[in-house]
């Protein structure tokens, strides 16, 4: 997987630029309120596409968020690659909210996925089927976990820097999804969610999931 570190995402280049440019123009056409406008919207997409670098939890056996935003959904519901009952943990992302995803445990893409479909409000429960989504399955050893990066009512680009038979790390950043959305993580069976609905997760950093008392890795 061919992906830079920095501190922006590459994908917000070229809106950043674009806006720039129409703002330095407008200018010198003297059209104020244009100017303004292409002004903040530059600074919109600088805000948009940044891209922090976050530290993991010490403990490696703890999953961690694969989005920064809000846990609207912890519960039960049917994995769309397996096709079994697992617990499923739900983060939906505003336009504010950083857009980089990033891998919540560590292992091999073994199979990636694109779904077309709608632009319903990702924090809809019926997003994770009406929408256009991208389902990624990660796998280590015996264990695997489901990843779903699902686009919302504005978003309209999802983007999977991951490729099948990439080895991730905990953390790792595997894609992004522009302007508002959501990502769905299927815990594997002898994992436990240590988030509740409503809480605000970091990607990378915030504690998602550890593994069930008695059933260490």
């Amino acid at each position: 997987m061919k992906r830079p570190s920095i501190a922006l995402a590459p994908e917000g280049v070229p809106y950043i630029f674009m806006f720039a440019f129409a703002g330095i123009v407008f200018a010198l056409l003297r059209w104020p309120f244009l100017a303004v406008l292409g002004l903040a919207a530059t600074i919109f997409s600088l805000h948009f596409f940044r891209d922090p670098e976050r530290v993991p939890p010490h403990d490696e056996d703890v999953a961690v968020a694969p989005a920064d935003g809000k846990v609207v959904k912890v519960g039960q519901a049917e994995d769309p690659i397996t096709r079994e009952p697992r617990t499923v943990i739900c983060i939906f992302m505003n336009v504010f909210d950083v857009h980089v995803n990033r891998a919540p445990a560590a292992g091999t893409v073994t199979r990636i996925e694109y779904i077309p479909g709608a632009f319903l409000n990702a924090s809809l429960d019926k997003a994770s089927e009406d929408n256009e989504r991208c389902m990624l399955r990660i796998e280590d050893g015996e264990r695997s976990w489901t990843v779903v990066q699902i686009a919302g009512l504005v978003a309209r680009r999802i983007v999977t820097w991951a490729d099948t038979g990439d080895a991730l790390t905990r953390g790792l950043r595997f894609g992004m999804i522009k302007f508002g959305s959501r990502v769905d993580v299927y815990l594997p069976h002898d994992y436990e969610p240590c988030v509740a609905e409503g809480e605000r997760t970091v990607a990378g950093q915030t504690a998602l999931a550890r593994p069930k008392r008695g059933k260490g890795v």
